[in-house]
């Protein structure tokens, strides 16, 4: 099985990285959580394989860490066809698309990250490579320029996003198959920490992977990145086993509270709270505010705290809800401002 990857900006360290692909399941058995879209995703990849064709482009949508790189593996996998990675970002040209799709192989699964992030010019290309399985393509300039059109093999785009709203309407509807992944509870994510425990080699507890899973904020990214923090902490300050105890003072060592949120998302809500009273505030304040791209506080952070009733979006901004003063420990405000 062959395989592209493109380096995105933010990845993990090659080793980490090795670390993390390593713990990702292989086939959909393995898969845990996600019912729903695991359970049609089988179907129509038993379908697609009885008839010898190339499954449905496929779009999965949802905040980042919640398994879509791992799905479109498994895709690749359950078909046995060669699996082909790159991101938005790194296509900027119209050569770019051309490379990767006159290589693939027929059925291969073409993965591309952040497709939301796609540059606009760009997506005309894949709109007939997806519906007719061409590539037109210009040669030469000026008044001599002539449009050939390659045939290409039948092949599977299976596009990743965390903004699907970003999308244009004609992209997102060549998309036969088009699943959302949501946050994981804490059973399903107990059951990833045991799992990815005993890949590395962590000898843990029951109560010590629940304790692990309930701040892991719904992700298993999260919660295998912690995993492996807690792990430190059990070697170092205790036996090597990770009990409840020990997974509780790790976690907190690492400012990860009960509720499973870090220093940055304290930091924001300190900031609706104490410095805008509450809110309203814009996006783009709030980032300035705590030094973060806006990106990253509308999608790594938002959702989580959206999903916990800590925040509310509202037209004219963001604003904290009872449960954050709460949280915090701060009295809310006297004044008449609007409290969720």
């Amino acid at each position: 099985m062959t395989s592209g990857r493109i380096q995105t900006p933010g990845a993990l360290p090659e080793e980490d990285d090795a670390v993390e692909r390593s713990l990702r399941p292989r086939r959909l058995d393995d898969f845990v959580g996600q019912e729903a879209v695991r359970e049609q995703l089988a179907v129509s990849i038993e379908a697609a394989a009885a008839r010898g064709d190339a499954l449905d482009h496929v779009l999965l949508a949802g905040p980042p860490g919640l398994g879509k790189t791992s799905l479109a593996q498994i895709v690749a996998e359950e078909l046995g066809v060669p699996f082909i990675q790159t991101a938005g970002p790194a296509l900027e040209r119209k050569g770019d698309v051309a490379a990767f799709l006159t290589a693939l192989e027929p059925r291969a699964v073409f993965f591309v990250d952040e497709i939301h992030r796609l540059p606009r010019a760009l997506e005309e290309t894949f709109y007939p490579a997806m519906e007719d399985g061409q590539l037109p393509i210009t040669v030469g300039q000026g008044a001599g320029a002539r449009v050939v059109t390659l045939d290409l093999p039948p092949f599977t785009l299976v596009g990743a996003t965390t903004r699907a709203g970003l999308l244009t309407t004609p992209l997102r509807d060549r998309f036969g198959i088009q699943h959302r992944l949501e946050h994981y509870g804490p059973d399903d994510l107990g059951k990833i920490v045991t799992r990815s425990a005993a890949l590395l080699g962590i000898e843990i507890e029951a109560a010590g992977a629940h304790a692990i899973a309930a701040r892991s904020r719904g992700t298993p990214r999260v919660a295998n990145r912690l995993l492996k923090r807690v792990r430190d902490y059990a070697e170092v300050r205790g036996d090597g086993i990770v009990s409840e105890s020990i997974a509780a003072h790790a976690l907190d060592l690492l400012q990860v509270d009960h509720e499973g949120l870090d220093r940055l998302d304290r930091e924001l809500l300190r900031a609706i709270c104490e410095m805008f009273g509450g809110g309203p505030v814009g996006l783009s304040t709030l980032a300035v505010a705590v030094g973060e791209e806006q990106d990253t506080v509308e999608d790594v952070y938002e959702p989580y705290l959206l999903q916990r009733g800590l925040i509310e979006r509202t037209p004219r901004g963001r604003v904290a809800t009872r449960r954050a003063w709460s949280h915090l420990g701060i009295e809310p405000p006297a004044d008449g401002v609007k409290l969720f």
